[in-house]
């Protein structure tokens, strides 16, 4: 093992256990005039453990090889390090913080290994391209869970994942009894005929002059409408239930889809234009053959934008009037309780539906726009 082939990450890690050391201790407390005092402490295994991660980056073994030693040992470095600070062991432990902070680079080695790798198989390809973002997004977890129980952030500031977490758990079919009210009805109805309808009145600006002149100026007025000024309007307008909320989806996607596809429509190029009039093309056989394909990435860009927007402007619209269930409606009345826990597990359903509403949207543009340069693979 040489030093000269340590990663800058794992050097710093080093430098950080090595600091950490001094402020760890070897041995518990006793708790009894019987109790043991030369037992090894959790936090000292996990040293060790990552001790053992910072050698093995060292070694000259493939990058493939030393990655998976290098998520196997941190993540159980890590594991020990958080059973100590669940049972209030870590609390302003100056030791607790480094070697959390040394996981942490030691990850990041892990997940700049990772990229390195060449693999020629799809399968394997798609799996590096879920295994990377995975670890990131879990380690975003574990440092908001070492924050708030190792610095002691009051619950009510700042709940850790573990307790959102059974909050989630514990209220299943509240929370379902909610995405069903705010997803399933409002963002769905809402998402389709605003996007739909943006769509085909694009078809109609682009055929019409005026259309186009007079109602493309007015669309980038009513993007600018604030949420919370719409949403009362509306709900006063469709009423308390979810055809109000919908209604506010329907206005918020409208507007986007217009915009962009009325510019996607003149994404050709002249040459191609001139091409389809040579072969004596109409208006719609040129549409349909050159001009919408052309137009695919911005209309496809108007739908992941608005994946995004619907699901905030219905649950945004929910504050302002809803029956008794919805996820707007749950947030505003449990952060009037204090019910933190549940707020941000509200907040964590919403924000896993639009990652998969965004993620649907994203594949069928890959699927259906593969020719593109931004979605070819060097």
């Amino acid at each position: 093992m040489s030093l000269l082939r340590m990663s800058w990450q794992a050097a710093l890690a080093l430098i950080l256990m090595i600091v950490a050391l001094f402020n760890l201790p070897l041995v518990d407390q006793p708790v009894g005039l019987d109790a043991p005092a030369t037992a090894m402490t959790t936090t000292f295994l996990a040293w060790l453990i990552l001790m053992a991660a910072i050698g093995v980056d060292a070694l000259p073994r493939p990058a493939i090889t030393r990655a998976a030693a290098l998520f196997v040992l941190t993540h159980l470095a890590t594991y020990l390090l958080m059973t100590e600070i669940a049972d209030g062991d870590g609390l302003d432990r100056l030791s607790f913080f480094l070697m959390i902070a040394a996981s942490w680079l030691i990850a990041w080695r892990c997940v700049t290994l990772l990229s390195g790798i060449e693999v020629r198989t799809p399968f394997a390809s798609a799996l590096l391209r879920l295994l990377i973002p995975a670890i990131f997004g879990a380690w975003i977890v574990i440092l908001w869970e070492a924050a708030t129980r190792g610095a002691g952030i009051p619950f009510i500031i700042l709940p850790p994942p573990s307790a959102i977490g059974v909050r989630i758990a514990g209220s299943v079919a509240i929370l379902w009894a909610d995405v069903q009210q705010t997803i399933l009805k409002a963002v769905v109805f809402g998402y389709v005929v605003g996007c739909a309808s943006g769509f085909v009145i694009a078809i109609l600006a682009d055929r019409i002059s005026f259309l186009r002149r007079g109602l493309m100026p007015i669309g980038n007025l009513m993007s600018a409408l604030p949420i919370v000024g719409v949403a009362p309007i509306m709900v006063m307008w469709f009423g308390f239930d979810w055809q109000s909320k919908a209604a506010v989806v329907i206005v918020m996607t409208f507007f986007p889809m217009l915009v962009n596809t009325v510019a996607g429509l003149s994404a050709s190029g002249a040459m191609e234009r001139d091409l389809m009039r040579s072969y004596a093309s109409g208006y719609w056989q040129t549409l349909a053959k050159l001009r919408l394909p052309a137009a695919m990435p911005f209309i496809f860009n108007a739908l992941k934008i608005n994946s995004t927007l619907a699901l905030i402007g219905a649950i945004v619209a929910e504050f302002f009037g809803t029956p008794i269930v919805g996820m707007g409606f749950r947030i505003s009345t449990e952060i009037g309780r204090m019910n933190v826990d549940m707020v941000w597990a509200e907040i964590a359903v919403a924000a896993l539906a639009g990652s998969v509403f965004y993620g649907i949207v994203a594949l069928a543009e890959r699927l259906t726009t593969f020719w593109h340069p931004s979605n070819r693979q060097g």
